[in-house]
């Protein structure tokens, strides 16, 4: 098993050298756990959704 880290995804596990490889290309880097690398936080950028609420019948009837 060959552990790597990507400061905005986290960490995971390549089970074969070429996977390891690929993913070294793309900004991860391989550590041990003997020495574990220091995790950066992980940033949710995803936009907060809020739901719209049903107006009540008396809002409707009021005409809002």
């Amino acid at each position: 098993m060959i552990y790597l880290q990507h400061e905005i995804h986290g960490r995971k596990i390549a089970y074969i050298e070429m996977e390891a490889e690929f993913d070294e290309k793309n900004g991860w880097v391989r550590y041990t756990l003997d020495t574990p690398v220091e995790a950066a936080p992980v940033v949710n950028e995803l936009e907060v959704k809020r739901r719209r609420c049903r107006p009540t019948l008396e809002a409707v009837e009021q005409g809002a």
